[in-house]
């Protein structure tokens, strides 16, 4: 009989139930391409409300069962899944989720004796076929793998215990194949299986070889001597950054080897006091961090659920337990356990999982009561002995150190997001000269929370600043050098210095940063932003035209109206810090509606595709139409990302308006007293022309202060140029004299000196913009709408 193929599906899905891969044994199952389904909530292809496949990511590290999916084609399909939890060295978490697709028949069972020796033998046993796909495991193997035959059957090694050890069994199992001589590996594949593992070719009566016997020792579950954690198990214990990871890990590690149950309760809040384990006994709030049995087992029956509160009794004993602050030992006849396990819903797990022995063991971390650990035994095991309570606390230590560093991580990273984001804007300034959409993504690493940031300012004469910068390293001290950055861009900005100019003087402030904090901490990397890149863009919508210098920073797009997307070639100036190196700016003039988009580097940092790839992904999910700016924030982030970033992003996309002439009103006026009635005038006229009459008096009489002063103080030529922006309107007046005006308190007998300080008292907003040759002195004030 021929043998039809065997494949396997396999899709990854990330914390936030968003697939972000998707194989193609996944296509050839569901039919569904990967573009179709990847940066999608994965629930979205269920075909029915599954409670199993709803319930599995919330509180275990893997998960099996079967659950109905939807074909492209309509079909529903029931499916039997394995699903793993992982995390990655950078600290990002996924799952995932494979199953076996296969239309082989089950290879005939052998004869009865043959039979029974492969399932009662004392060692576990995996029979894998040519194609490295389990086909049989017997009782003591899915014991150790706390999985059933049915959930492996199909699958290869590497996806029922994903890892580096299975990658490596897989290949001797290929030698094996291919050679028909046995092969021995010193790994181990998972906890409750031996360090040493051979594989036997299984050679049919012609000496072909057909399959490979996987067969390894497995320690004695109920001798305390060979459960003595080994160095690998018990490194395993603690060191990672999530606590809900790590109490799990704890699980992981004791079932089933020392025992049948655990659940892991903690305290919501630590007490004040470290060297205080726990008040006096009274009702204590907990809550689960982990729930894990043998065999497996969850749902109502089993109770609280990871991640939900349970309020502990006074009489309880987790509550006992964390005020004596050492391990206690009980039978589960015992009356106070009784009424516990019978009130109490926290305590369902002991009643569901037929345990007849309990030990429950404090949480302890320098002094400090972190929460309770209760392990549970079956009635087919001996109850716990003063050995095992001995290791059950060698392993609680482990993860309580764990735990602990993992909140000491949560809150650090906490602060800091909480830094950045206060550091960041809450709400674009309103300005008319573009439309603006941003996004901002922290980084999902162990390093925590980068640097980036963007900003929006308003300018003089109805111009905009963008800013987009990427602060180097990660954590508190980026966010701290961050806000002050922003802030002096801030600074430098309100007082109109052109874009070369600000950057030049933001490389100072950088390297006087350094130097301050070099000499506090010589040991600190990066102090003070060195290596900080920075991106400098003012559009004028009166001219059209955009004036930008970069730090370093990588270039902007441009997405002009008939659909022409390109890069600005924007001088590469060296990033911040560096000192001496001059800084170019580069200006266009921009067609209204072009689209500009300012981003950081770690929107192209992925680990799946190059950076051609990714800018190639980047110019299309730009350059196709979209109903809104937020919409295409969305859509290039969705294309470029099939995980939670390793690097902060910072994104800003803006759609460029203009002001045509119908609202810039401008006159040549001569250096003569004699033009100050004149411009009044002027102004008179275009205020009645645009409607705005009620604000005439005030418009003219700043007017006739900033001709004034013009005549008096500056040189030729002058110019007068009014400009009406939404609610906004600006009264300019241009001489080409470098001279700045001051305003200042004229004495009580003094002729002149009270110009500007009218001008401040009747303006909202009023400055000096220094040209390349001359100033403009401007004034703003707010007037109804027309």
């Amino acid at each position: 009989m021929e043998r039809q193929s065997t494949y396997t599906a396999t899709a990854t899905i990330d914390e936030h139930g968003i697939l972000t891969s998707w194989s193609e044994g996944a296509r050839r199952l569901l039919g569904y391409d990967s573009s179709a389904v990847v940066g999608r909530p994965a629930s979205a292809l269920l075909a029915a409300e599954s409670a199993a496949a709803r319930r599995a990511p919330a509180g275990q590290e893997r998960w099996n069962g079967t659950v109905p999916l939807r074909h492209r084609d309509g079909r529903s399909l029931e499916l039997g899944v394995l699903a793993h939890r992982r995390t990655s060295d950078t600290g990002i978490t996924e799952w995932l989720v494979v199953s076996a697709v296969t239309a082989r028949s089950q290879p005939p069972r052998g004869e009865p004796l043959e039979e029974w020796t492969f399932l009662q033998s004392p060692f576990p046993l995996a029979i894998f076929d040519a194609d490295l796909r389990l086909v049989r495991a017997n009782r003591r193997m899915e014991h150790a793998l706390a999985l059933p035959e049915a959930a492996m059957r199909g699958l290869s090694l590497a996806h029922i215990v994903p890892g580096a050890a299975s990658e490596e069994t897989n290949h001797s199992m290929r030698l094996a194949l291919e050679s028909g001589r046995p092969q021995e590996v010193r790994l181990r594949l998972g906890p409750g299986l031996g360090h040493a593992t051979v594989l036997t070719p299984l050679k049919d009566a012609d000496g072909s070889v057909r399959a490979v016997c996987l067969s390894t020792q497995q320690p004695a579950q109920d001798s305390a001597a060979r459960q003595r954690p080994s160095g690998e198990t018990a490194s395993r214990v603690g060191t990672v950054a999530d606590q809900a990871r790590a109490a799990q890990e704890l699980g992981e590690v004791t079932v089933p080897r020392l025992a049948d149950v655990i659940a892991v309760d903690l305290l919501d809040s630590l007490p004040t006091d470290a060297e205080e384990p726990v008040p006096q006994p009274g009702p204590v709030v907990l809550r689960r961090a982990a729930l894990r049995a043998f065999p497996a087992g969850d749902g109502p029956a089993y109770g609280t659920g990871v991640g939900e509160a349970i309020v502990c009794p006074a009489d309880s004993p987790p509550v006992h337990c964390l005020a004596a602050g050492r391990p206690l030992l009980y039978d589960t006849t015992d009356p106070a356990v009784v009424a516990w396990a019978a009130l109490d819903p926290g305590a369902a797990w002991l009643r569901a999982s037929g345990a007849h022995s309990l030990l429950a063991v404090p949480l302890l971390a320098q002094g400090g009561t972190l929460g309770v650990a209760l392990f549970g035994r079956h009635r087919g095991r001996e109850p716990f002995g003063p050995e095992d309570l001995r290791l059950a606390e060698e392993f609680t230590a482990k993860a309580a150190i764990g735990i602990q560093q993992a909140r000491a991580h949560s809150r650090a990273r906490t602060t800091t997001m909480a830094l950045q984001r206060s550091l960041l804007p809450h709400k674009l300034p309103d300005q008319g000269a573009l439309e603006i959409a941003t996004r901002y993504l922290p980084a999902a690493t162990r390093a925590g929370v980068g640097g980036d940031w963007f900003d929006v300012i308003p300018l003089s004469g109805a111009r905009v600043a963008l800013v987009v910068g990427d602060v180097v390293g990660h954590g508190m001290r980026a966010s701290a050098t961050m806000g002050r950055l922003r802030t002096a861009v801030r600074t430098l900005a309100d007082v109109d210095l052109p874009a070369d100019e600000l950057l030049t003087h933001l490389d100072d402030l950088v390297l006087r940063l350094a130097a301050d904090e070099g000499s506090a901490d010589p040991s600190a990397e990066t102090a003070g932003g060195i290596g900080t890149t920075c991106l400098y863009a003012v559009y004028d919508p009166v001219s059209r035209r955009c004036t930008l210098a970069r730090a370093g920073h990588p270039p902007p797009a441009v997405v002009t109206p008939d659909g022409t997307v390109r890069f600005l070639d924007v001088p590469a100036g060296p990033p911040l810090g560096l000192g001496g190196l001059p800084f170019e700016v580069f200006e266009t003039k921009l067609p209204e509606g072009s689209l500009l988009a300012l981003y950081t580097d770690g929107l192209f940092e992925a680990r799946d595709h190059d950076i051609d790839e990714a800018l190639d992904k980047m110019f299309r999910a730009l350059g196709r139409p979209a109903t809104s700016l937020d919409s295409v924030c969305d859509r290039v982030l969705t294309e470029l990302l099939t995980h939670r970033p390793d690097d902060d992003i910072a994104l800003l996309v803006a759609r460029t308006r203009a002001l045509h002439e119908d609202r810039v009103a401008s006159w040549e006026l001569d250096n003569a007293p004699t033009v100050v009635s004149l411009a009044r005038h002027y102004a008179g006229d275009q205020l009645s022309a645009w409607g705005l009459d009620e604000a005439a008096f005030t418009t003219e009489l700043m007017v006739s202060e900033l001709v004034t002063n013009a005549i008096r103080y500056g040189r030729p030529p002058i110019q007068l140029r009014l400009i009406h922006h939404d609610t906004k309107l600006i009264c300019e007046v241009y001489d080409s004299s470098g001279t700045t005006p001051h305003m200042r308190r004229a004495r009580i007998f003094d002729e002149g000196g009270r110009g500007l300080l009218l001008v401040a008292q009747l303006a909202e907003r009023w400055g000096t913009r220094h040209d390349r040759v001359g100033k403009t002195v401007w004034a703003e004030q707010s007037v109804a709408p027309v």
